[in-house]
């Protein structure tokens, strides 16, 4: 049987209300990630950062892992999320190319 610790979470009131965020960029270099968070005002020609997170690439990598996982739960209870511009039943993006050799 497997040994877990619990952890006990403190969060502030002000971090605890969150900040709507519809705009993700994320930069790296050999030693970190650095993921901004921020908002998009429709008219506005700038995007105002509202929370940069710094991480280490391995870190960065068990946090895509803990996400794929989370959304494909939701998907299970809540059907799939569509993204805008996805037509369905078609195909969109980048397409591989096969190369015959």
């Amino acid at each position: 049987m497997e040994n877990k610790k619990k952890l006990n979470l403190k969060i502030d009131e002000q971090v605890g209300e969150g900040i709507y965020a519809n705009f993700c960029m994320i930069t790296h270099s050999p030693s970190e990630f650095i993921i901004d968070f921020g908002r998009i005002v429709p008219g506005l020609p700038s995007v105002k950062i509202y929370s940069r997170i710094l991480s280490t690439p391995q870190h960065a990598k068990q946090f895509l892992k803990i996400l794929q996982q989370n959304i494909e739960n939701f998907e299970v209870k809540n059907g799939e999320i569509i993204l805008p511009g996805m037509p369905e039943g078609k195909d969109i993006g980048f397409k591989p190319e096969v190369q015959n050799s």
